[in-house]
């Protein structure tokens, strides 16, 4: 059977760059996000190397869809080997802990846990009948480690870090693997990194921060995936023991 992977959050960075990582690894990718023409343009990027790619639109904010977003997923490749999930709310909303609200915490859950927890209530029972599958995610080290004035989305990331690291050790029996990837570096070609290098240019205030290439970042993922003898990494290595 031909192996897949269905991408949650094809955004420009890390998304993308699992999408042509598996796709150069022979699998077929489905790209899942909501603005159709860049999955367009990345569609057809894939399939001049070779990579057949699929488009399937959809809000990851809305967990109730989330039945009907899997039968569209089968569809194109029917149960798919892996899934990436790494969407990020349109407003990030990092605050102070002093100035966290109950309200903030909940706009932010759909996207980054529901969704999550119910698209692995849709796949993971096939991948454990295959006794082989993988479910990734790549987000920030805030996650990890709490830092002054990042409360808000990070505190929802740590949630979902403990469900997948409880997921981790359930399925691991059943063929199953789960890799976290937790990244404290500004991610070149993305918004945050052209925003950093405007903000850099005009004088202001940021602080610094390495940089990595998204490819090196799929690649440590995938690397995870094929080695199963971790399920967690932090980039760069050593960030959290400064």
């Amino acid at each position: 059977m031909k192996k897949s992977i269905a991408v949650f959050g094809t955004g420009p960075g890390v998304g993308q760059a699992v999408a042509r990582r598996y796709g150069k690894e022979g699998f077929d990718v489905v790209l899942v996000a909501r603005r159709r023409e860049r999955l367009d343009l990345l569609a057809r990027d894939l399939e001049a190397e070779g990579v057949t790619a699929h488009v399937v639109t959809a809000d990851l904010d809305r967990s109730g869809d989330v039945p009907e977003l899997a039968e569209r997923i089968r569809a194109h490749v029917g149960d798919p080997t892996a899934l990436y999930y790494g969407p990020a709310p349109a407003d990030l909303a990092f605050v102070p802990a002093v100035d966290l609200t109950p309200e903030l915490l909940q706009d932010r859950m759909p996207i980054t846990l529901y969704t999550l927890m119910a698209l692995v209530g849709e796949f993971l029972p096939a991948m454990a009948g295959r006794g082989d599958g993988a479910i990734l995610s790549a987000q920030g080290a805030a996650a990890v480690q709490g830092r002054p004035g990042m409360s808000g989305w990070p505190t929802v990331l740590a949630a979902q870090r403990n469900y997948l690291q409880s997921l981790a050790a359930e399925a691991a029996g059943k063929g199953v693997y789960v890799g976290m990837l937790y990244i404290g570096a500004r991610i070149l070609g993305t918004p945050f990194e052209e925003d950093y290098q405007r903000r850099l240019a005009e004088g202001e205030p940021v602080s610094e921060m390495a940089a990595a290439d998204p490819a090196d970042l799929a690649g440590i993922l995938w690397d995870m995936h094929t080695a199963r003898d971790r399920h967690e990494s932090v980039v760069p290595a050593g960030l959290l023991d400064r």
